[in-house]
């Protein structure tokens, strides 16, 4: 490890004038202590100014995420606007037969799946397949010649799947051995 220490390298300090060494010293240590100190000031200013900084945009990100929970359904409700009015007015309607009922009704649940499909949810449709356990829920066997066991003859209550995650498992009657 190496000294800086003038006087151990063999120098011998300029001892002409102790009192003039001793305030040129001082003079001199006054001044890095100053200078240090700016320093000091000015980073520790750094630290102040890039801690109010993160704040800023932390108080931003949290306000922005915020935003994003309370409006995230916007764009799937404006969606079904149109169905919720096409069912205010087939329910205005008075009279009427029942074919364009059942004609109005079709219509608005092919208007509402339309808007479910958009948003990645599909219906699960397992007639005439093989149960599956992971997508259908068997709730009854019954005899179905012609039919391999197992296969599903009937829904009893659709199930679907958003974006491929299961959100509600069909409810099915399968084909008995």
């Amino acid at each position: 490890m190496q000294n800086n220490d003038p006087q151990s390298a063999g120098e011998t300090p300029d001892l002409s004038s102790p009192e003039e060494a001793s305030a040129g010293d001082l003079a001199s240590l006054q001044a890095k202590v100053a200078e240090l100190e700016a320093s000091n000031a000015e980073l520790r200013e750094t630290v102040l100014r890039e801690h109010a900084e993160l704040e800023n945009q932390r108080r931003r990100l949290h306000r922005d995420l915020e935003q994003a929970r309370r409006f995230a359904n916007e764009r799937l409700l404006n969606e079904l606007l149109p169905v919720y009015d096409g069912l205010e007015g087939g329910l205005a309607t008075e009279g009427g037969d029942l074919a364009s009922m059942r004609e109005g009704i079709s219509l608005t649940l092919k208007s509402l799946l339309k808007v479910a499909e958009n948003h990645g949810m599909l219906q699960i449709d397992p007639i005439g397949k093989p149960l599956d356990p992971e997508r259908h829920h068997a709730v009854s066997m019954v005899d179905a010649p012609g039919t391999a066991p197992g296969t599903v003859v009937t829904v009893l209550q659709k199930g679907y799947v958003l974006n491929d995650r299961l959100l509600r498992p069909a409810l099915v009657a399968v084909a008995k051995d």
